[in-house]
């Protein structure tokens, strides 16, 4: 025997081997196959669940983490192409994964239509059972209105009859929903916590149409504009331009503005020196074909809304104003070159000036460009060093290297306006060393072999602009609202039941008792409920309590309570099941 059970307890340890040591029967558990019907079902139930909505919307806003840290080619490609350069494992891992496009990319719109049938899934069954409770009524009082959290009862000379329509017009001026159920009154109030829950959901599903709206019929487009030029919204003006994938270009709003001028001051001394205290750009708008022009300013956090866009300020800069001549003598170009800022604190700025058109002093064709630096407040006196030390136009220099040759600008291939290809170009050079110089306003630069100069006129400044056109913008804004109005109805409105019943008692007075019941717990609700009472003493006042008696015979107390608690309910609606009055 004690062979046998060691065997037996060997069993499991030795799996396969040890199985065959033993005749015992197997036994087999064989579960019903739902089938693809009954799998379609279970897989929708639980999509449906607040469970599987939960963790989708906790994803989806795990998965805009990234879109966030990792530079997007929606918005920034410039960005995208040096994280790649920067990054040679991480670049291509990204890539594969949709990184660089998270809000575009499969996963992420598989989570976002997860979440969007989820929550219509959910929304439409407790719509329709929020629309069942509203048509129905409240349920009968239990049997044993004591077994209730909140509970109240006296005795009164008033009639019965006249105890429930007192408790009738009483909890109606509560805004309670009322009706009378043989000997008591049925009342409900805080229909409006269910009716914030199906806000809340439905502001979600707002907000998700919303983001749908405005990533698919979103433009976005920015342009840079130096003081005296203008802007007009239409394709071929912007520097860069993106859109939904449902946008129509044909759809532009006509409007536009000019950049009158733009005003920058800088705190001077002290721990913030520099620091920018006024940043503002004063334009002249119009909108429409015919509209008539505007005056008005735009800053930094305050936008331009014009024809359903807002114009945004982003930065400035400054524009060395030039005039060229060629070897001929004749002004080949005159204007304002916008640098761009290699330094953000004190404005050191690069820039290129591009001749096409110019010639020699034989007339033939010649090409000239010019790289060059620009300080508003130079501070490299003596060191050779080419650096601003304040970002105001206090000393401003212009240095530059001259060049010739082909631009390029006749290839067909398009090229970046502030850099200057020099692949087929040659440097100026006098005496072996590189033509540059190193100019204050109003000096010039002559060019060797009489090819011509370039004179450093002054300085403009420049402003960029992104205009963007967000159409899910208010829809968003109106969900956003509505999730937080539902948010806090289904938080602070509470759902309650009252029950007030009135019955002869044996000695013909009238017994009133007063119960309450509320879906979650919560201290007003016995608060409320005294104070319904209280409002009831007028038409039903408390009367005596009847002289007590010694019974002559003590009587066994064993069985009384269990005859109570077998008690069944009696009420003649149907409703009178203590589990109906507990639902609330």
């Amino acid at each position: 025997m004690t062979a046998t059970n060691d065997t037996r307890e060997s069993e499991p340890e030795l799996g396969a081997a040890g199985s065959q040591l033993s005749t015992a029967p197997k036994e087999e558990i064989t579960l019903p196959s739902l089938g693809p019907l009954g799998w379609a079902r279970w897989f929708w139930r639980q999509l449906t669940s607040m469970r599987v909505a939960l963790i989708l919307l906790f994803l989806l806003s795990l998965g805009a983490v990234p879109g966030s840290l990792i530079p997007q080619t929606s918005i920034n490609p410039v960005k995208v192409d040096e994280f790649k350069e920067q990054h040679d494992i991480l670049g291509p891992v990204y890539d594969k994964l949709g990184m660089f496009h998270v809000y575009s990319s499969v996963w992420f719109s598989a989570i976002y239509l997860l979440l969007f049938i989820s929550l219509i899934g959910c929304i439409i069954p407790r719509t329709w059972q929020f629309v069942g409770q509203l048509r129905g009524r409240p349920p009968g009082a239990p049997r044993r209105l004591t077994r209730l959290p909140a509970y109240a009862t006296w005795r009164t000379t008033a009639e019965p009859e006249q105890v429930l329509e007192a408790a009738r017009r009483t909890l109606k001026k509560r805004r309670f929903r009322t009706h009378v159920v043989g000997s008591s009154v049925a009342s409900e109030k805080g229909y409006l916590r269910e009716a914030g829950n199906l806000v809340f959901h439905i502001a979600l599903i707002v907000m998700l149409v919303a983001f749908a709206v405005g990533q698919l019929w979103k433009s976005e487009g920015g342009k840079l504009v130096t003081e005296g030029d203008g802007f007009s919204n239409s394709l071929t003006q912007f520097d860069d331009f993106k859109s939904g994938s449902f946008f129509d270009t044909d759809d532009l709003a006509p409007f536009g503005f000019q950049l009158d001028k733009f005003v920058a001051t800088y705190e001077r001394g002290g721990p913030q020196n520099g620091t920018p205290r006024v940043f503002r750009a004063d334009v002249t708008y119009f909108n429409g074909a015919d509209g008539k022009e505007h005056k008005t300013s735009i800053k930094v956090n305050e936008p331009l809304d014009i024809g359903g866009d807002r114009v945004y300020l982003l930065s400035h800069g400054y524009a060395p104003e030039v005039t060229v001549k060629d070897g001929t003598g004749k002004v080949v170009y005159e204007g304002a070159v916008p640098f761009l800022p290699q330094d953000q604190k004190n404005f050191t700025s690069s820039g290129v000036v591009k001749v096409p058109g110019a010639k020699t002093k034989d007339g033939k064709k010649n090409q000239l460009g010019f790289q060059g630096f620009f300080v508003p407040t130079f501070g490299g006196k003596g060191s050779g060093s080419m650096f601003s030390v304040f970002p105001a136009l206090d000393n401003p220099r212009l240095t530059l290297t001259a060049y010739h040759g082909d631009l390029g600008v006749d290839s067909g291939l398009p090229q970046n306006v502030y850099q200057l290809e020099t692949k087929n170009l040659k440097q100026y050079k006098k005496d072996g060393r590189a033509v540059a110089q190193m100019m204050s306003p109003g000096q010039t630069m002559k060019l060797p072999n009489g090819d011509g100069s370039i004179r450093f006129d002054g300085v403009k400044q420049w402003a960029s602009f992104t205009i963007s056109h967000q159409p899910g913008n208010g829809l968003a804004l109106g969900g956003a609202v509505a999730a937080l109005l539902g948010l806090a109805g289904s938080l602070f409105i509470q759902r309650r039941r009252v029950w007030v019943r009135a019955e002869k008692g044996p000695d013909g007075v009238t017994v009133v008792e007063v119960a309450g019941l509320g879906r979650s717990e919560s201290p007003k609700l016995p608060e409320e409920l005294a104070d319904i009472a209280y409002a009831l003493q007028p038409e039903a006042p408390q009367a005596s309590e009847p002289a007590s008696e010694e019974p002559e015979e003590s009587a066994p107390q064993d069985s009384a309570p269990d005859a109570e608690d077998s008690a069944e309910p009696s009420d003649s609606a149907g409703n009178a099941d203590p589990s109906e009055g507990a639902r609330a």
